[in-house]
């Protein structure tokens, strides 16, 4: 982190509370960045940096989109992710023993929320117990027609995940053989998962995304309704507020590793 705000030459720069502005959407503009090849290699790193620093995802991932053309506001962004490090350079992902083996994760999507091509954003955080092993911010590869597909598409890119962590989980020996927890705040996409014929107007929801419905059917995953303000996904999905961004990310065990004293 140190060594991003040197190469920015942002080392004495003022700190800011979130990485991204909840005003200012990302979208192409006419006035190219004049050093595209600095915004790479800055971008670049912080794709490693999201390792552990998972609160990051969102905003790198959005500011990815522009490697091959990044304008002069692409850049103001970026400036403005790094004034975030600045202020948290002591901040990692806090694991620690867990008194429970159990799988539980939540996913989120923004419906739309991309300006440019109106595809949506998924999101999703896979917990061990009390520990974050697995997170996901992505734009869906096809355009959602409602809130609903969206939210769908988001649970079974979660149950993919999970599926995955259970069989490695298996093959060590260590999987409690308890069904995995999906939390999703659409109550419409919880109903789709377990009754197909309630929503028959999904239909054109791509078969690949139905396979949840197994899961479900054959006992591997509960899918249960989450209230907007408790869906940890949401730091995935969009920018947020200072309080509601700090909020999650302590939840999500982004916390200070500086000792006490």
């Amino acid at each position: 982190m140190s060594d991003l705000l040197n190469r920015a030459g942002m080392v004495d720069c003022k700190p800011l509370a979130t990485p991204a502005s909840t005003t200012q959407a990302v979208t192409p503009y006419d006035e190219l960045f004049d050093s595209p090849t600095q915004y790479r290699r800055i971008v670049g790193a912080l794709q490693y940096l999201t390792i552990t620093r998972l609160n990051l995802l969102y905003v790198v991932n959005r500011l990815c989109q522009f490697m091959h053309t990044p304008a002069v506001e692409h850049w103001a962004m970026v400036k403005r992710v790094l004034r975030y490090i600045k202020g948290t350079l002591d901040y990692g992902l806090r694991l620690s023993c867990s008194p429970i083996a159990s799988i539980h994760a939540y996913s989120d999507s923004d419906w739309a929320d991309c300006p440019i091509d109106r595809r949506s954003t998924s999101g999703y955080a896979v917990f061990l117990g009390t520990n974050l092993i697995s997170w996901l911010s992505r734009k869906q590869r096809t355009v959602a027609r409602s809130s609903t597909e969206a939210e769908y598409k988001a649970l079974a890119d979660v149950a993919a995940e999970v599926t995955w962590v259970v069989s490695l989980l298996r093959e060590l020996g260590l999987h409690t053989r308890q069904p995995s927890t999906l939390w999703c705040d659409n109550l419409e996409a919880t109903y789709l998962c377990a009754n197909p014929v309630f929503h028959a107007r999904t239909n054109h929801v791509e078969i690949d995304y139905h396979f949840i419905r197994d899961k479900v059917a054959s006992g591997e995953f509960v899918v249960n309704f989450v209230s907007t303000k408790d869906q940890l996904a949401d730091v995935f999905t969009k920018p947020l507020p200072g309080p509601r961004f700090i909020a999650l990310q302590d939840k999500l065990n982004v916390v200070s590793l500086t000792p006490c004293a």
